[in-house]
């Protein structure tokens, strides 16, 4: 099976549904919430086609990869919020599949949930060690699984908003030391200026001293 996605679909009613030339602003809705990204990874068909069914109707936009090569290639064109993977696949296992998205980089800010028939220690464990983020045991309630899907998604982007104050503040930081360096740098000056201000006042003093004292 190949992958499945609504994102074309999402683009044409978003053109349908763009304002016209005469539009204004009291006539544009506000902008809904960007809708969470899943890339789901399972080599059963099957499984694919149940998921994609059910999490699409919960309003995710979903894209299926059916081996772990086959959702590598996917995300260099695709950015993801989270990436669904089973552990019991066999062309390339779900551990694998799980390093080798994180050691390419192309992973981004997404989260990564794995999947598993086996919900004993040494398979969670494994599947954590690789790189998970979470885990949960198939088969699963699609309720609990759309609330797992949503705190670990606002967490992600909780992290990521907190690294990028975090960014930014220590840019304004480091723009403010070098303000004050500056600033150093301009008092030294004006003190060296007063300096030898007041070293030219001393001598003028001193030659009007002496001119008196000679006449």
């Amino acid at each position: 099976m190949g992958f499945f996605s609504k994102s074309r679909r999402n683009a044409t009613e978003a053109a349908e549904s763009a304002p016209g030339p005469h539009a204004t602003e009291q006539d544009e809705a506000p902008l809904a919430p960007r809708r969470i990204r899943l890339l789901i990874v399972d080599e059963n068909a099957t499984a694919l086609s149940v998921m994609a069914r059910r999490l699409s109707h919960m309003g995710y936009d979903v894209v299926l990869a059916e081996n772990g090569f086959a959702a590598l290639n996917l995300m260099l064109a695709h950015r993801f919020d989270l990436i669904i993977v089973d552990m019991e696949m066999e062309m390339l296992s779900g551990v694998e599949t799980i390093r080798k998205m994180i050691a390419s980089g192309l992973r981004g800010h997404a989260s990564l949930l794995s999947i598993n028939t086996h919900g004993d220690g040494p398979s969670v464990i494994a599947a954590l060690d690789a790189g998970a983020d979470d885990h949960m045991v198939k088969p699963f309630d699609f309720d609990v699984l759309d609330a797992r899907i949503r705190h670990i998604v606002s967490r992600a982007r909780q992290i990521h908003e907190l690294s990028r104050y975090n960014e930014a503040l220590d840019a304004r930081i480091a723009r403010r030391a070098v303000e004050l360096g500056e600033a150093r740098a301009e008092l030294e000056d004006l003190r060296s200026d007063r300096s030898r201000l007041v070293a030219s006042i001393q001598n003028l003093h001193d030659e009007i001293e002496r001119m008196v004292a000679a006449s």
